[in-house]
């Protein structure tokens, strides 16, 4: 009689299209926000450019007016926020949840998944992270053209140098939109990988760095192929982190886990 043995399956990648979509998303917020700022601006020079550097009462007008556009725009991202992130959790929870059920088939295990209230809290959780930085793009955005045009007043410089700070700080904050679409990409398939894993009774799971990336995380690499506790994470023995964690977890991680099944024959 044949020894049972365990049987290592593949891992549920991070889907790239659903990360398009989603950076495309925000992107087209980003981008219509800056021209919104850039097209004010310039509307503001041209009215009255002798004085915006010389007179108090039009500074504080200006001030207004900015404010004004900033509640606007924060408007706009309040709006869009919570369908945005609801549109990519429930993109990336379908996706995750047929992978897995397709590779868990493959090593034998025929399931069916419904909505636990285990998926219920981490996918309301993962909608309130996106929200939240959603939100915090528009305001954040605001902040530094505020404080950018003020200076610019009180110091008299032109639209010349107004214009090229507007387009350095659009490229900061499209980066960040493009960081936080991979990023949240990577965190809810890992955790709803993981929900998924432990409901069906997958305890253990084997770390696979992703080998890619121009500055991988040492302890990442060291510890891929080796097996964890899905329940108690790993311990990242980073002196920057040093605490439990699971693939996927940490900013920019791209590590996955492949799960394993106990007593395979």
């Amino acid at each position: 009689m044949a020894r049972a043995r365990d049987k290592v399956l593949r891992p549920v990648h991070p889907n790239s299209g659903i990360q398009a979509m989603y950076r495309q998303k925000i992107g087209r917020l980003v981008d219509e926000m800056s021209r919104s700022y850039e097209h004010w601006l310039r509307a503001q020079y041209r009215a009255k450019p002798p004085v915006m550097a010389q007179d108090a009462s039009p500074a504080v007008e200006l001030q207004r007016e900015v404010a004004k556009l900033g509640k606007q725009w924060q408007k706009r991202f309040d709006y869009a926020a919570p369908r945005l992130a609801r549109w990519f959790a429930t993109s990336v929870e379908r996706r995750s949840m047929r992978a897995l059920k397709a590779i868990l088939k493959e090593g034998g295990l025929a399931v069916d998944f419904v909505m636990t209230p285990g998926m219920r809290d981490v996918f309301a959780a993962t909608v309130a992270e996106n929200v939240s930085l959603i939100k915090s793009i528009g305001s954040q955005y605001h902040t530094e053209i505020e404080g950018l045009v003020m200076r610019s007043a009180s110091d008299g410089r032109d639209l010349s140098f107004l214009a090229k700070e507007l387009k350095h700080r659009y490229g900061v904050t499209d980066r960040r939109a493009k960081l936080i679409a991979k990023d949240q990409n990577n965190k809810a398939t890992a955790v709803f990988t993981r929900v998924r894993q432990q409901e069906v009774g997958i305890t253990e799971a084997v770390w696979l760095h992703s080998h890619g990336g121009n500055e991988p995380r040492p302890t990442h690499l060291a510890n891929s192929g080796k097996r964890y506790k899905i329940a108690d994470g790993w311990f990242d023995p980073d002196p920057k982190v040093r605490r439990n964690i699971w693939p996927g977890e940490l900013i920019n991680c791209k590590c996955v886990p492949k799960p394993v099944v106990k007593g395979f024959s």
